[in-house]
């Protein structure tokens, strides 16, 4: 097993920097050393970034160009789900559907846990401390499923 190495001279041979503790020279040097060896991934990093965003606005660009531009009254008239605008704009939308929801995610949350859960449990050391940690988990979900039981969220009309 490696020994452990103190900030200070050895940072740099510890950090990567591939220089022997009396190469090290300066802080400033050290420094530089270490902004050199992190610069190439940082610039692919950028690299990529600056990529994806001029990718985003060519393609909403080329778009503005290409599409044809004819307004018409029933264009510009607001339309959802086919049904025509008529009154005011507010509608009135049940809590049930948020609900619903509400309880899809925490159903996907529960599952998305259940596989490392299962996989650390299986480690050796981890059996009764996963457990006891996965109940509690499963007791904060089953509060919530029978909150939502108690409101009447789950009969369908």
């Amino acid at each position: 097993m490696p020994e452990p190495t103190v900030l200070g001279a050895d940072f740099a041979t510890a950090a990567g920097g591939g220089r022997a503790p009396a190469d090290a020279g300066s802080p400033a040097d050290t420094a530089q050393g270490l902004a050199a060896d992190y610069f190439p991934s940082y610039s692919t990093v950028g690299l990529l970034a600056v990529v994806g965003v001029l990718f985003v606005a060519v393609a909403f660009g080329a778009g503005r160009l290409l599409r044809p531009v004819v307004p018409t009254p029933e264009k510009l008239l607001t339309y959802e789900c086919g049904v025509d605008p008529v009154g005011e704009g507010w509608a009135h939308t049940q809590v049930r559907y948020y609900v619903y929801a509400f309880l899809y995610v925490i159903f996907a949350v529960d599952s998305i846990f259940l596989f490392p859960w299962a996989t650390v449990f299986a480690a050796p050391g981890y059996g009764a401390t996963t457990l006891v940690e996965m109940f509690i988990f499963l007791g904060f979900l089953t509060i919530g499923l029978l909150y939502a039981w108690k409101k009447g969220v789950l009969t369908w009309t």
